[in-house]
């Protein structure tokens, strides 16, 4: 789990379109004002409880979700032992379904709201009309869907290489990031399917961590009490993955800047 745009990172440029009026995601804000204008009027502002389900394997994908603020939606695998899989998780700095398609394609996995808010939808195929008529916009979500690949390719790579302790505090310290939340609401058994283990491991990990001071168990949450212990038990795969994700939008608007 990665973050196109994590909370404090200092090398971030402020987003070109800017007013009270724009949504708290990060990706709509990189678009010019003309490409953002060519779709404000088809977007809904919707609140998505924790839970609900935007997707099903099977079904057309026919809506983009933009989460804003501290929403997150997450992608979820049914595997053949009946055990759930939380492949990866979206918040404000991106969006679900539709990205680098047209819509109507059936979807892969389910799509379920990790933590629920604010999103802003739109219809697929009005994305891909504004697309048509913007290569710049064309080319923030071609890099945006790079992004997206290049989550997964360093989930695989952390999953192979890293104890789970690494993970649990990689995964743990990333939600706070990208939440803005020091309180995650979490039961044992979902941060087990978030990392694709047992329910045990991942109850030993978090009672060391509770031992150490870094968190508190609540009742389905964790608080946490010490940021920086967490991030220093964490593996370091998300310091490369910040720096490429930076790189590719970087390179965008450098492009686009030139091109103007």
């Amino acid at each position: 789990m990665g973050l196109f745009e994590p909370r404090g990172m200092p090398n971030i440029r402020t987003p070109r379109s800017t007013g009270t009026d724009l949504p708290e995601n990060y990706l709509l804000r990189r678009l010019e004002r003309s490409d953002f204008a060519r779709i404000a009027r088809d977007l809904i502002e919707v609140e998505i409880d924790r839970d609900g389900v935007l997707y099903n394997p099977g079904d057309p994908v026919e809506t983009v979700y933009f989460p804003c603020g501290a929403s997150v939606a997450s992608f979820v695998l049914s595997l053949e032992d009946g055990r759930e899989v939380d492949t990866l998780v979206v918040g404000q700095e991106g969006a679900v379904a539709g990205i680098v398609n047209q819509g109507r394609l059936p979807a892969y996995s389910r799509i379920t709201v990790w933590r629920g808010g604010k999103f802003v939808t739109l219809e697929a195929t009005k994305l891909e009309a504004a697309k048509q008529r913007s290569s710049a916009m064309r080319e923030l979500f071609a890099r945006y869907a790079d992004g997206l690949i290049a989550q997964l390719l360093q989930s695989i790579a952390c999953n192979a290489a890293h104890s789970i302790e690494q993970r649990t505090a990689r995964w743990i310290a990333v939600a706070i990031e990208r939440t803005g939340q020091d309180t995650l609401p979490m039961t044992h058994e979902q941060l087990a399917g978030m990392l694709g283990i047992g329910r045990s491991y991942a109850s030993r990990v978090l009672e060391n961590f509770k031992a150490e001071r870094i968190l508190e168990i609540r009742r389905g949450a964790l608080l946490i009490r010490d940021a920086s212990a967490l991030r220093d038990k964490a593996c370091r795969c998300e310091d490369g993955l910040k720096r490429h994700l930076h790189e590719l939008f970087a390179a965008a608007e450098s492009r686009n800047d030139i091109e103007r």
